[in-house]
């Protein structure tokens, strides 16, 4: 506890610094007489409401602004304010208009015809037309290095009201990912935009300052309800620093982590998201092989019962519990509380019963206490990404839980750069989770290929999984398609949960905390994807004073 108390007084120096080049938009009522930065306001020197927000640094897009380099679609998924969309997503994952009026498909699936409004305008004066969004998606399916538009064959202007999207194979979860492309305008997009965009949405970008903030101003001539929060300020801070700042009353909203969940704060409230931001690890399912130098397999987790014995043998209770100081829900799929989530992944703990499953699949306990078989140990490394405590403290949790079954496991911290073709081999604590089925395809499908044709992020491959979401995909409606959603995670004979071939482990769904100032009304949050940054700010719009 001294420890995190030096690191917090050390951060409220660094806030300071980065605040002071805040100064005019901070000054709250209330604020302590003794701090010595100064204080936020809830309105901006027009009177308008206002609120300062902070975001984990690894927030800030890198790439800018831009939507063809992961801006709104990347893998903290959101609604990119700054730019239209032309459908959005509800508070319960439902699909709702934004640009277009009505949008259809094709019988065949391979052509998606929206309409759009006829009464948007950049923020430049220029009309938006369906030129626009034809480049937009163009754009994105030649440049983008972040989502998938392989899709996409091309998008076509019919008018200055109609785009076709010409499919190179069906693809009926599309709305969702006209959910999160932000439409750019083609007349002024060259390769600063992410640096200058210009939009249409409810916001403007009005001032970026790398590395610490970026501003944005209400859009006056939006098409849509007016935003009543008119300034948004985005600080990048470090969880420390976050929190320093909220003890100095200089934010209205901190980001924080469940390390942090049992400090007080004067004048803040903790508010929690519930999330699919999943945490878990793969278990390769295949028998070792070697191609091109990458070693593909496991031979200890390549035995079904194994895995469905470590599924079983983890308290996520206790885990819950434990590492996240009780902020989190059980997680047993990599879409759980989706609309195509199917409860049937889910377990009880039973300790007795995966000691049984080991037993019974002649995994015999040695005088160690470590289970062994033909001469192969019942072990196996589970590595995490280096500097993320939250990973490192579950899979700490995880060995010592399993070592009570009798299976070693040794963790590592390991950086991105080789977990990647380690986890081909090696079982790797990953964050996933977002509001779209395709991060069970990506996950799961046999052609989201790597190496050896297995399923991209572990080895692992079922035929009938395959055709499953291979029809998900082809059905006229997103509502036919979540039901074959759900059989590829199990049909009642094959899937990829408990008693079919269980290839990952899920864990936990870790709530995204937060300190929120008195007096802020936060609007109702969607559930949150994977990504403790821009979800929280989705409705910023809806926020207000009381």
């Amino acid at each position: 506890m001294k420890k995190k108390l030096i690191s917090i007084l050390c951060a409220a120096g660094l806030a300071a610094s980065l605040l002071a080049g805040c100064a005019g938009q901070a000054d709250h009522k209330g604020a302590k007489k003794e701090s010595d930065l100064e204080k936020v306001q809830q309105k901006d020197d027009a009177g308008e409401a206002s609120v300062i927000v902070t975001m984990p640094t690894t927030s800030e897009p890198e790439a800018g602004f831009d939507p063809a380099y992961g801006w709104g679609a990347g893998e903290h998924v959101h609604e990119p304010l700054i730019q239209s969309t032309l459908t959005t997503t509800t508070k319960d994952l439902k699909i709702e208009n934004d640009l277009a009026v009505d949008y259809h498909v094709s019988e065949d699936g391979l052509t998606w015809t929206a309409t759009i409004r006829d009464d948007v305008k950049f923020t430049d004066g220029e009309p938006l037309t369906a030129r626009d969004v034809a480049f937009t998606y163009n754009n994105c399916k030649e440049k983008s290095t972040v989502n998938d538009f392989t899709m996409l064959k091309e998008a076509v202007a019919v008018d200055d009201k109609t785009v076709e999207f010409r499919m190179t194979k069906p693809f009926s979860i599309w709305p969702y990912t006209m959910a999160i492309v932000g439409i750019v305008p083609e007349h002024a997009y060259d390769e600063s935009y992410g640096q200058n965009p210009i939009g249409s949405g409810r916001y403007i970008m009005k001032q970026w300052d790398k590395g610490q903030q970026v501003i944005f101003e209400a859009n006056p001539d939006y098409y849509g309800e007016p935003p009543k929060m008119k300034k948004v300020t985005v600080l990048f801070m470090e969880e420390d620093a976050a929190l320093a700042a909220a003890m100095a009353d200089q934010v209205d909203v901190a980001h924080t982590a469940a390390s942090y969940s049992d400090q007080t704060i004067e004048g803040y409230s903790l508010m929690k998201v519930q999330t699919v931001d999943n945490r878990g690890f793969n278990l390769p399912a295949l028998e070792p092989r070697e191609k091109d130098g990458i070693t593909y397999g496991n031979a200890f987790t390549s035995d079904v019962n194994v895995r469905r014995a470590i599924n079983i043998g983890i308290d996520r209770d206790e885990m819950i519990e434990n590492v996240l100081n009780g902020y989190g829900t059980k997680a047993y799929s990599v879409c759980d509380k989706m609309p195509w989530y199917n409860s049937e992944c889910e377990v009880e703990y039973d300790q007795e019963k995966a000691r049984q499953l080991l037993d019974d699949a002649l995994w015999k306990e040695g005088e160690d206490g470590i289970r062994e078989k033909d001469g192969v140990k019942a072990a196996f490394t589970l590595m995490f990404s280096n500097g993320d405590s939250v990973r490192q403290a579950l899979a700490e949790d995880v060995s010592n839980q399993l070592k009570e079954i009798g299976i070693e496991v040794t963790t590592e911290g390991v950086g991105w750069d080789v977990a990647y073709d380690r986890a081909q081999s090696e079982p790797l604590m990953w964050g996933w989770g977002a509001h779209t089925p395709m991060e069970l395809y990506n996950i799961y499908h046999t052609l989201a290929q790597k190496g050896i044709g297995q399923a991209q992020y572990s080895p692992y491959a079922n035929e009938t999984v395959d055709r499953y979401m291979d029809e998900a995909l082809k059905t006229s409606t997103l509502e036919e398609s979540y039901e074959l959603w759900q059989k590829a995670q199990w049909d009642g004979t094959t899937g990829i949960t408990q008693e079919g071939d269980i290839p990952w482990i899920w864990l936990c769904n870790i709530d995204h905390l937060y300190f929120v100032k008195d007096g802020l009304r936060v609007a109702d949050q969607k559930i949150h994807p994977h990504g403790h940054g821009w979800s929280i700010v989705n409705n910023v719009d809806q926020w207000s004073w009381e």
